[in-house]
């Protein structure tokens, strides 16, 4: 079996290859239909990050979790969570594979969708959103979990 090109490899990393079987409707996709990940690389879990601080007590201490109440606030606090880990593995943006977003309203998807270009920029990972319940603290909207891919030289 051949695998087929992909559309698009990742700028920092050559093994992540975006895949569009129809790359002219990319312009109407915030996210990639699928990853392939080439090996050898390893692979990087993030969990989940939500707009309280990545460090805080458990059990949970209302006061460290005064969440903004716009879902774009939120949703730029959980990903500055996300880029420390990134920045800490020597990771960038473009090195994500897969994005699992949680919203407890559905109507935030566009104000989330937008923060997250302002850190995706054009690379587009594999991506699902689902809408939950509630999340670990009272006016959180948003959990984000990540799987980013290293470099084989790394």
């Amino acid at each position: 079996m051949t695998k087929k090109p992909a559309f698009q490899s990742s700028p920092s990393n050559p093994n992540i290859k975006e895949i569009q079987t129809i790359p002219e409707r990319r312009v109407d996709m915030p996210y990639a239909p699928a990853i392939r990940v080439e090996s050898p690389c390893g692979l990087l879990f993030i969990s989940g990050a939500t707009p309280s601080p990545l460090y805080h007590k458990h059990p949970h201490v209302l006061e460290e979790h005064d969440h903004p109440n716009r879902i774009e606030d939120q949703t730029r606090r959980a990903m500055e969570t996300i880029k420390a880990i990134l920045d800490h593995e020597g990771l960038t943006w473009t090195d994500v594979v897969k994005v699992t977003k949680y919203l407890t309203d559905i109507r935030d998807q566009d104000g989330m969708v937008s923060v997250l270009k302002e850190y995706f920029g054009s690379w587009t990972p594999a991506s699902t959103t689902i809408c939950i319940n509630q999340l670990s603290t009272p006016g959180a909207r948003i959990e984000l979990d990540m799987i980013a891919a290293f470099p084989a030289s790394m």
